[in-house]
């Protein structure tokens, strides 16, 4: 893996699924996208290289989905379906993985999450990636 700058292991719901990730920017990257998937999927994800993933545990149990263009692939566990990591549509050099699946990390621990604009997805428009909005969590204490 390139550069190890924030080394994490994680895996999926069921544990099939082990992985080790090299964040490259640690969570500074962390984002939603409000496409028809990442909307229904509803993962924070954070930004590694393509060769920052190395799967520990469960390579023959992940599978994959492609939609649309077919670049971005999507892997999930085909056990517990939860969604571990995709390589990314924007920049195919790059996964975007799903805090959530990350040992000790909750996406509920990210106050502000900006989410990008994927419905207007920049390889389609050809303008520059733009902000959609910005998902925010408040504890009650908070309140």
């Amino acid at each position: 893996m390139t550069g190890i700058t924030n080394s994490r292991t994680g895996s999926c719901h069921c544990g099939a699924v082990r992985f080790e990730v090299s964040l490259s920017d640690g969570f500074k990257s962390v984002r939603r996208c409000n496409c028809s998937y990442c909307r229904m999927r509803g993962s924070v994800v954070a930004m590694t290289a393509l060769d920052g993933i190395k799967i520990l545990q469960g390579k023959d149990v992940l599978t994959s989905y492609r939609f649309n263009t077919g670049t971005a692939q999507h892997f999930f566990c085909s056990r517990c379906g939860i969604h571990t990591h995709h390589q990314r549509r924007s920049d195919p050099s790059r996964h975007a993985v799903n805090v959530a699946c990350l040992d000790g990390v909750s996406p509920f621990d990210f106050p502000e999450v900006p989410v990008t604009d994927g419905i207007n997805h920049p390889n389609d428009t050809g303008t520059l990636p733009r902000l959609a909005g910005t998902l925010r969590f408040e504890s009650p204490s908070e309140r």
